[in-house]
């Protein structure tokens, strides 16, 4: 994990000065993303059968439901919320790194609760479906479960190694990623002049006779 400090990477331009009253939720509109995504999915899944009697149309709702909701906690929720946020970049020679940053202070202790207790339930539900489906047999079911399950449990582990995780600093890491970049770089265009045969003046062209 990387403790960010505010100066170092920008998560974005809230603050707290303005939460004046006690409990009063910083982001509201993102909080209600946050648990209306994950109720949605789950309501869909168990009333999908009231609406349509085709598994491909359930499936197909219940999945972008999934996706945005994975979506909006990865990227948006997360970093309001409680100030953490998980992602990966690849480098040049093809290895994956994953990066977990933290940020100190700004965050609101009702939309933490909110945020850390509907990470953690959301799984705890689809777990449920999926025994479920697994003791009712119910074979194409458990494709969607297992999909929640994974989607989930990406952003539960992603930002559980964010709030627990190790403690390397972000500037550091990306300060040895783009070394590497520019060390790259000039070697690139060190090889290149050093491979380039110069001109020889004799094997130009003359007009003498």
């Amino acid at each position: 994990m990387a403790l960010i400090e505010d100066d170092t990477l920008a998560f974005g331009e809230e603050d707290l000065e303005t939460n004046g009253q006690k409990g009063l939720l910083t982001h509201p509109y993102v909080t209600l993303c946050h648990i209306g995504f994950r109720l949605a999915s789950i309501a869909a899944y168990m009333l999908c059968g009231w609406f349509s009697d085709s598994f491909i149309t359930s499936f197909v709702v219940i999945v972008l439901l999934l996706s945005m909701d994975f979506w909006t906690v990865k990227n948006i929720t997360g970093r309001l919320m409680v100030g953490l946020r998980w992602w990966n970049y690849v480098d040049d020679e093809g290895k994956s790194h994953w990066v977990y940053e933290a940020r100190k202070g700004r965050v609101n202790d009702r939309e933490a609760r909110i945020f850390w207790t509907a990470l953690i339930l959301s799984p705890l539900v689809w777990g449920l479906f999926f025994l479920i489906a697994l003791f009712g047999l119910k074979l194409k079911w458990m494709l969607v479960v297992l999909i929640a399950l994974t989607l989930n449990g990406a952003n539960l582990h992603g930002y559980i190694r964010c709030k627990v995780g190790n403690k390397d600093s972000l500037s550091s890491v990306t300060s040895d990623f783009f070394k590497r970049q520019v060390m790259q770089n000039a070697l690139s265009i060190v090889t290149r002049q050093a491979t380039t045969p110069p001109a020889n003046p004799l094997s130009q062209p003359t007009n003498t006779v």
